[in-house]
């Protein structure tokens, strides 16, 4: 009898560990803080440097910040997530006959991105992979012609048109515990402006123009903290 009563003891106490341990990874009315390293790799290209002649165009280099992003989960298998981030900042680089090589300027931009997320996996897996789609707003400031550019087209403005384009993005969330999960994010982001350089040439050059698609990638690696 004592030998039963210590069975059925064991193995009560033993499913009441198990069921209090067992963590849900995401449910609805869930909020997500993400954090990590951003890497923003773009995929650019551009007019012509227009009427500069020689100036066949810009490029626009990679950059790393903080990313973050905050999710709602409005049912167990949607969330609704904002992307932000410290401000990026870019060397805008020109190529052609007369102006190779020569940077323009610097720039800088913040790219709030809002996407609808599906997770697919049950809501008590560990591995919570997802895939969404939304819009983003790029907005461009902080715009610095470089010296070296200057000197060849004189005392230089430059202005950059804010962007409005559709974003796609994927990630996966490991869970570490019932709050902490490792995060992988990626964002395909549809980003064009205008160029405006105001600068101290005569005439017609005074206002040269250009348009850039940036379309970048962006990476983002880092943890996933969930209350």
């Amino acid at each position: 009898m004592k030998s039963s009563l210590k069975s059925l003891l064991l193995a009560t106490t033993t499913a009441t560990l198990m069921t209090s341990t067992a963590a849900v990874a995401y449910e609805a009315g869930d909020f997500l803080i993400k954090g990590g390293a951003a890497h923003v790799s773009t995929h650019d290209s551009s007019s012509d440097i227009s009427p500069l002649p020689g100036a066949q165009g810009a490029n626009v280099d990679d950059d790393t910040q903080l990313g973050l992003s905050f999710t709602y989960m409005y049912t167990d298998h949607i969330g609704i997530e904002l992307l932000a981030a410290t401000p990026f900042e870019h060397d805008v680089q020109s190529y052609g006959a007369i102006i190779a090589g020569s940077k323009v300027g610097t720039v800088k931009h913040l790219p709030p991105t809002l996407t609808v997320n599906y997770y697919p996996a049950h809501k008590d897996s560990k591995i919570q992979p997802y895939v969404g789609a939304g819009i983003n707003y790029t907005v461009f400031f902080g715009e610095d012609a470089d010296s070296s550019f200057e000197a060849i087209a004189g005392k230089t403005d430059i202005s950059l048109k804010d962007s409005w384009g559709l974003a796609f993005h994927a990630g996966v969330d490991y869970q570490l515990n019932d709050n902490w999960s490792l995060n992988a994010g990626y964002w395909y982001i549809d980003i064009d402006t205008d160029v405006t350089l105001r600068t101290g040439l005569p005439g017609a050059l005074a206002h040269l123009k250009l348009d850039i698609e940036i379309d970048p990638s962006v990476y983002q690696l880092g943890l996933s903290y969930k209350f």
